[in-house]
């Protein structure tokens, strides 16, 4: 009979490429548990403690730290090792109170990048899908597995529905609180997600439309004037006139 179900285990050759976990060292990794995010985009918790903030020399201080409670995401205490971590989560530390945001990073892919505890507070969402429910109720489906219920007074005329798809919500963690929103259009700024220019910043200059997001086209041009395509399903909008985020040094101005 054959095996049911995914395999528990990862080796490194296997594990995703901007992982900082050496091939050689070690002959298996951690493997994200089905979270949030998916695999390829996302980092385990573990991993994150040890190998990028080096708060432990071995997996077991690792998961010693993670199990006492001594890490946030979003807002909340995350005790499994294996959570995966991805795209716009902040990060906590609970005893020393350093804060860090997931941000995409040319070459590197993903990176933490340090914030302040006023910003730790927001985080930023892209919506992937969103749907009518019960009642004629808008739900907006984001990226990072959350569901956002946007009450609407009369479903036939829904005034509230001011949302589309690929747009950004902000909103306060872990209140899920609703702050704002910016759409997907020309002239917003966004950062690159993935891709070949993965981490650059810029402002929409155009779009052009495929039969899907995967195919569409998005043009942007960043503070030195260079130009710079990308697929649309790597942009993430992160403000209008400014970013609504911390970026790193360089990256916008």
């Amino acid at each position: 009979m054959a095996r049911m179900g995914g395999k528990k285990h990862l080796k490194p050759y296997a594990a995703p490429a901007w992982w900082p976990v050496p091939v050689k060292e070690r002959p298996w990794t951690v493997k994200p548990r089905p979270g949030p995010h998916p695999i390829e985009r996302s980092i385990p918790l573990l991993i994150l403690v040890r190998d990028v903030l080096g708060y432990a020399k071995t997996a077991r201080e690792a998961r010693k730290i993670i199990s006492e409670g001594h890490i946030k995401i979003d807002g909340k205490i995350r005790r499994d090792h294996k959570y995966p971590v991805g795209l716009m989560d902040v990060v906590e530390i609970v005893d020393t109170g350093e804060t860090f945001r997931v941000i995409p990073y040319p070459i590197k892919y993903y990176v933490l990048h340090p914030i302040s505890k006023e910003e730790a507070e927001i985080k930023l969402c892209r919506i992937e899908n969103k749907t009518t429910v019960k009642g004629g109720h808008i739900q907006l489906n984001l990226h990072d597995g959350r569901n956002i219920l946007i009450k609407v007074k009369d479903p036939t005329n829904p005034e509230e529905d001011t949302f589309s798809t690929l747009g950004t919500v902000k909103i306060r963690i872990p209140s899920q609180e609703l702050l704002d929103y910016i759409g997907l259009e020309e002239g917003v700024i966004a950062i690159v997600s993935g891709g070949r220019n993965v981490g650059r910043v810029g402002r929409v200059v155009s779009i052009h439309r495929g039969m899907r997001r995967f195919r569409s086209i998005a043009t942007l041009e960043d503070t030195k004037g260079e130009k710079f395509q990308t697929s649309l399903d790597y942009i993430f909008v992160i403000g209008k006139e400014e970013p609504m985020i911390s970026l790193p040094e360089g990256a916008w101005k």
